[in-house]
């Protein structure tokens, strides 16, 4: 009977635990010469996310580079008035905006966010 009972407290405590959650990847890609952007979420691994925000950006940009790549986050990119740009990342798409700005500021004046994306759809 005891038998029985531990094994059931296991099997019990096993099933709760339920499966893990697969990782989930994002990019955003960005133009400084065009401003042009392209991005990417819920993909399983980094490679895939910067190939497909890659393509997604203005054909005719030829400088679109990965600005962010994000793991189970969120990034964003922000750009300033004198041309200076930005990037950062965060758990929810604010503290990612924040980052954003914080990193734009460092080159440039006065900094607003172009584009957030969570790995995610939100």
């Amino acid at each position: 009977m005891k038998r029985i009972s531990a094994s059931l407290a296991i099997l019990t405590v096993l099933a709760g635990a339920g499966p893990a959650l697969a990782d989930s990847y994002g990019a955003i890609a960005y133009s400084p010469s065009t401003g042009a952007l392209g991005w990417s979420y819920a993909h399983d691994n980094r490679g895939d996310a910067e190939i497909v925000a890659r393509r997604n950006c203005d054909s005719s940009a030829n400088d679109c580079r990965i600005a962010i790549w994000f793991r189970n986050a969120c990034g964003a990119v922000a750009v300033g008035h004198r041309g200076g740009w930005g990037s950062g990342w965060g758990y929810d798409n604010r503290e990612a905006q924040r980052q954003a700005i914080r990193s734009c500021r460092k080159q440039t004046g006065s900094c607003r966010v172009i584009r957030w994306q969570c790995s995610e759809n939100e």
